[in-house]
């Protein structure tokens, strides 16, 4: 995956400032154009500077500045557009890369996601931290993140900084967890730095389904507009992408629809509502209401029996499914009736029971939000249950892209 240049990136140079703003406004500008550039395109330092209006002498300094930070590598000769002598290509430095890590209600994530946004590492621990205290699951974290630090050090790959995705609320500033309810965790303020402690940049927080929104669009270009991205895990997330950009309106909490009431007569929620959507169409109701046992089991041999169930006909694990089906649906028809999406996305168990789901889905979409949403605009996701984690270290990335004076001493 190439890094795409981002929307908000400037097509010309600075505007006048301080010197040490236009430096940096610059240097972003010229790294932009070197992480845009197609996958093999090598730029050389007289098209970065066609390409942004700098002139060459200027590029010509923010390259070594991004060479000496150890983002861009210069990778031999390039004649493509180029006349007279050949110019010496730039690219991504790929021995350079930053962490994506995920905490769950049922295991820890890591992977680690170079300067050209491929994975170089990826490794799921299932590991139940429901009840847990925030310090033993982050100390499990860490001893992860140093495994990953350690196998990607061995091929001489630095790793910059990080992003942790969490199934909860986060605060303002991205530095705590107001509420994840599926943890039982409340008003927690996390040691991030403890997760890298020997990476120059912080470890920044984020909700996991804005997230896998976030991966979601950045891995289908199909998705540049509007769409609901749906997560289905032990909890029911959501992220809201409107005009190709991570909606998450004031507080930064948009997007809930895990927590849309869709029954108001049913059970108790984790949020402390009634009914919401996660009560039926979450994973451990699911399991429960299709009789899978899960004492004792890991979420990987729970699912397993359920695909099981399902693929043999069992009525109960049918219903079980095709019930969550119908009261997605109508958390969907409702949120489209609210916000004007182009199109949803299915994550997690959402996506591996698409087949059994879908139909009472699309029955609910008929019913209640007839016109809003065709059945070829509800899709599965295109990156897997490894979204809000790709998601956490691609948004890394696009922060370093935008700010690399970061990196400068």
């Amino acid at each position: 995956m190439r890094l795409p240049v981002p929307a908000s990136t400037p097509q010309g140079p600075a505007a006048p400032g301080s010197m040490g703003d236009v430096r940096r406004s610059n240097l972003a500008l010229v790294l932009g154009a070197i992480a845009g550039a197609p996958r093999g395109a090598f730029p050389t330092r007289a098209q970065v500077a066609a390409a942004t209006g700098l002139t060459k002498a200027s590029v010509s300094s923010m390259v070594m500045d991004l060479v000496d930070a150890g983002l861009v590598r210069e990778v031999g000769l390039n004649a493509r557009g180029e006349r007279g002598r050949p110019g010496v290509g730039l690219d991504l430095n790929t021995m350079r890369a930053v962490m994506g890590m995920e905490v769950n209600v049922d295991y820890i994530a890591a992977g680690v996601m170079d300067l050209s946004g491929a994975v170089v590492f990826l490794e799921v621990r299932e590991r139940d931290n429901r009840g847990s205290q925030p310090e033993p699951v982050l100390e499990a974290l860490a001893v992860l993140a140093a495994k990953a630090r350690s196998d990607t050090g061995e091929r001489g790959v630095e790793i910059l900084g990080g992003g942790l995705a969490v199934p909860g609320l986060v605060g303002p500033g991205g530095t705590g967890i107001l509420t994840a309810p599926n943890l039982g965790w409340t008003d927690v303020d996390l040691d991030l730095g403890a997760l890298l402690p020997e990476a120059p940049l912080a470890v920044a927080l984020f909700n996991e389904a804005n997230a896998a929104a976030l991966a979601e669009l950045r891995h289908r270009p199909g998705n540049e507009g509007d769409f609901l991205f749906i997560s289905g895990e032990v909890g029911v997330g959501g992220g809201l992408v409107l005009g190709g950009e991570l909606f998450t309106g004031p507080a930064g909490h948009a997007g809930e629809v895990g927590h849309v009431v869709v029954d108001p007569g049913g059970k108790r929620c984790s949020c402390g509502g009634t009914g919401c959507l996660e009560t039926i169409a979450g994973q451990d109701a699911i399991f429960a209401a299709a009789g899978v046992e899960t004492t004792g089991e890991s979420r990987s041999s729970a699912m397993r029996s359920l695909l099981a169930a399902l693929a043999a006909g069992d009525t109960r694990a049918t219903s079980a499914v095709e019930r969550a089906g119908k009261y997605l649906g109508i958390a969907i028809a409702s949120t489209a009736r609210v916000v004007d999406i182009g199109s949803v996305v299915l994550g997690g168990h959402f996506a591996v029971l698409d087949q059994w789901l879908r139909a009472p889905l699309l029955g609910s979409l008929s019913t209640y939000a007839p016109g809003k949403l065709a059945a070829e605009h509800v899709v599965t996701s295109a990156v897997g249950e490894e979204g809000a984690l790709l998601g956490a270290a691609g948004s890394v990335l696009r922060s370093l892209v935008d700010s690399p004076h970061l990196l400068q001493g």
